[in-house]
C-alpha cells in the first residue's frame, strides 16, 4: 500500500466497458512526513475520495482484481481515506 493526496480528477467519456461508472482521481504519492514520494498517477476511486483527501492506495494485481469476477485494466485503486497519521521519531544521539 501507498499513501498519497488526491490532487485532481480525470474525466473520460469513452473508456473500456468494464470501467463504466468508475471515478478516476490523480494521486500524488507521499511519505509519512507529507513529502512527495514519486510522480503522480491515476487511481480508481469507489469509496468517495475527493481533491485534498489523503488516501491509501493499492497498486498492481490487487487493484486489478477489485471486482473478484473480472480482472479490470487498472493498476491503482484507492482503498481508504486517511483520518490521521502518527509517526514516532527516534532521537539521534
Amino acid at each position: 500500500m501507498q499513501m498519497g493526496t488526491v490532487i485532481g480528477n480525470v474525466w473520460a467519456t469513452r473508456k473500456e466497458d468494464d470501467l463504466t461508472g468508475l471515478k478516476f482521481l490523480i494521486v500524488q504519492p507521499e511519505s509519512p512526513n507529507d513529502s512527495p514520494a514519486g510522480g503522480s498517477f491515476i487511481a480508481v476511486d469507489r469509496i468517495g475520495a475527493g481533491v485534498g483527501d489523503q488516501v491509501l492506495v493499492t497498486r498492481g494485481s490487487a487493484a486489478a482484481n477489485m471486482s473478484g469476477e473480472v480482472k479490470l485494466p487498472i493498476d491503482a485503486l484507492i482503498i481508504g481515506i486517511i483520518d490521521s497519521v502518527d509517526v514516532e521519531k527516534k532521537e539521534v544521539n
